[in-house]
């Protein structure tokens, strides 16, 4: 079970939302306005936040932004609207939210946008702890010194670096990830090698792409050009 934060200004869809997480099995925190959801992350640290943009007293991306500048951004922001622009979608990932869903929000792309969120909340949480755990001159010890390839101090196996398979691939680039760097560089990094390999399994092919992230392809799109992913005729020919 999960607790989810879900900040909307309109009382159906808070209740809405409520009721469908909490058939799920996840606990459900309710804020109509920034402020009630400034004083709820004061006191709570969700696993998950639920954030419409269009609000009367603070706009969603703005509290974004102020969670971004106030270290209060630790877990999985997916931003919900149905009147947003493409820059407006643009911007709050830009900041950090993890996904963006149009209103009125269907129940499976709502279910799946929930799960890729907490899914990615556990792995940021475990590379936090991992790297906590483990002495500082461990976790930054080279992977050349005689031993396998690690992403921080998690070893990989040694013949990653020798695969030229989209596993291979993306387990080197794994390994040169910066588990020091700021929490939204190292989740850009991720998500550009998660993307890239996924590209290389389904030879270029946005359709199968976006089937196989749960992503829309005009979000897929956006979210590629903003991580600086190559699509296109370019891609394909160096997957062949």
């Amino acid at each position: 079970m999960a607790t989810i934060l879900v900040v909307d200004d309109e009382i159906g869809i808070r209740e809405l939302l409520s009721e469908i997480l909490g058939d799920e099995g996840h606990a459900v925190l309710l804020a109509e306005n920034a402020g009630q959801a400034r004083a709820i992350r004061e006191s709570e640290t969700p696993d998950l936040v639920l954030l419409d943009i269009w609000m009367p007293d603070t706009d969603g991306v703005t509290l974004l932004k102020e969670w971004a500048v106030k270290g209060l951004l630790t877990m999985p922001v997916i931003m919900m609207s149905g009147h947003a622009t493409i820059d407006t979608a643009v911007e709050a990932t830009r900041i950090g939210a993890l996904d963006f869903l149009e209103k009125p929000i269907a129940l499976q792309k709502l279910l799946g946008a929930v799960e890729k969120g907490l899914a990615r909340g556990k792995m940021v949480q475990s590379a936090r702890a991992l790297m906590q755990s483990q002495p500082k001159a461990q976790a930054a010890s080279p992977a050349s010194v005689g031993g396998p390839a690690v992403i921080g101090s998690v070893p990989l196996p040694a013949q990653a670096e020798d695969d030229d398979t989209p596993l291979g691939a993306a387990m080197a680039e794994l390994a040169r990830l910066d588990l020091d760097a700021p929490l939204r560089d190292a989740r850009d990094a991720f998500e550009r090698i998660y993307f890239e390999y996924h590209l290389r399994l389904e030879n270029g092919s946005m359709t199968r792409l976006a089937e196989r992230t749960g992503i829309e392809r005009t979000h897929l799109y956006r979210k590629l050009k903003q991580l600086g992913v190559e699509v296109g005729r370019s891609v394909r020919k160096t997957l062949a």
